[in-house]
């Protein structure tokens, strides 16, 4: 991997900001926007990261996301809440859901809410990583335009459908779980095919059903399930919970940030649950603990130095990278400074 050098995470932001206001967004959506990729690149979640810029502007670009767009309640009931996106970044779509969902769940003890014609919104954790400082738990299940076959088929007609939860962890960082369904996310090979790298064994097969180690093939024929079949399985009913439910795009109509100018139609799923709605926080906050301190004195395996539980390394690789800055790959700044060159703006990396 081509590394340049290390740059302020807080430059990757303006930068970011900048590009998308400068397509349509409002300055605060846009800012939003940003923060949710390079979050993203601390975590060390490079495929979900600023390496995004060009395929976001170019979908605001052509209309099919529209920048300018405001969420509306089509069901407001208590607990249960639906928003139609109208097509918005889903970044902002999920943000304005996820606060609504913790607002529904102080109030009732739970609240859920559906959200239909939104669009890529990054990384599932960036949202669900506001219910801790709430004192709540957060679920979160999108769908996403067709990744893989159905379990027996290859024809690509299933989404990865990623799903994250996040939860208080007492005095350690919150315990998140951020995942698709999928063996591995399709960024990751994008990401490999920018750092000219293979893609090991198991993660897809070509278009001919056939194992490959090239990202291209695998882009062109289909990511494989996580534990086969019930990867294929669980992504299924998260088409469920995220399009069928919520009135939304389903399986190969969704159509993903890699598609200029094809409207989404992704959906989302919230449900938030208020801690001291089923015991004391404090309580919680023990019990949960005592359960990490159980898992990490766990007697180590062959090859590891700790264990970490959900969660743990992300808020590792947070606090090293904003410390350290971050390091991109040299085909991710070329693409942003071809974005800073269109666009009129400054190149992050420009000295």
């Amino acid at each position: 991997m081509t590394e340049t050098p290390r740059v302020r995470p807080e430059r990757l932001l303006d930068f970011a900001a900048a590009a998308f206001a400068k397509v349509g967004m409002r300055a605060e959506d846009a800012r939003l926007t940003a923060d949710s990729l390079v979050q993203a690149d601390l975590w060390g979640h490079q495929s979900h990261g600023v390496m995004r810029v060009p395929w976001y502007c170019a979908r605001l670009k052509s209309g099919a996301v529209d920048g300018a767009a405001t969420p509306e309640f089509v069901v407001d009931a208590g607990a249960v809440g639906v928003i139609d996106g109208r097509d918005g970044m889903g970044q902002v779509v999920a943000a304005h859901a996820a606060r609504d969902v913790l607002r529904r769940a102080k109030a009732h003890g739970i609240g859920a809410v559906a959200v239909r014609n939104s669009n890529h919104f990054g990384t599932a954790m960036y949202f669900t990583l506001m219910a801790p400082p709430e004192g709540c738990i957060m679920f979160l299940s999108t769908n996403a335009s067709p990744a893989m076959a159905p379990w027996g088929g290859r024809e690509k007609m299933v989404g990865t459908n990623p799903w994250s939860w996040a939860s208080p962890a007492g005095r350690y960082p919150p315990m998140v779980l951020d995942i698709a369904n999928t063996g591995v996310a399709r960024g990751k090979i994008y990401l490999a095919g920018q750092n000219r790298e293979t893609i090991p064994d198991g993660w897809a097969i070509d278009s001919d059903g056939e194992p490959t180690n090239d990202p291209a093939a695998a882009l062109a024929g289909n990511i494989l399930p996580m534990g086969a079949h019930k990867g294929y399985g669980i992504s299924v009913i998260m088409d469920v919970l995220s399009g069928v439910l919520t009135g939304s795009a389903f399986g190969p109509e969704v159509a993903g940030p890699y598609q200029a100018e094809r409207r989404s139609g992704a959906g989302h799923l919230l449900i938030a649950l208020d801690i001291a709605a089923f015991e004391p926080l404090a309580a919680f906050d023990s019990r949960i603990e005592a359960l990490i301190e159980g898992l990490k004195s766990a007697k180590l395996a062959k090859g590891f130095d700790e264990v970490l539980y959900p969660g743990e390394l992300e808020a590792k690789n947070a606090a090293r990278h904003g410390a350290e800055g971050l390091a991109l790959p040299a085909d991710t700044l070329r693409d942003l400074a071809e974005v800073a060159r269109e666009l009129e703006i400054a190149d992050p990396f420009s000295r």
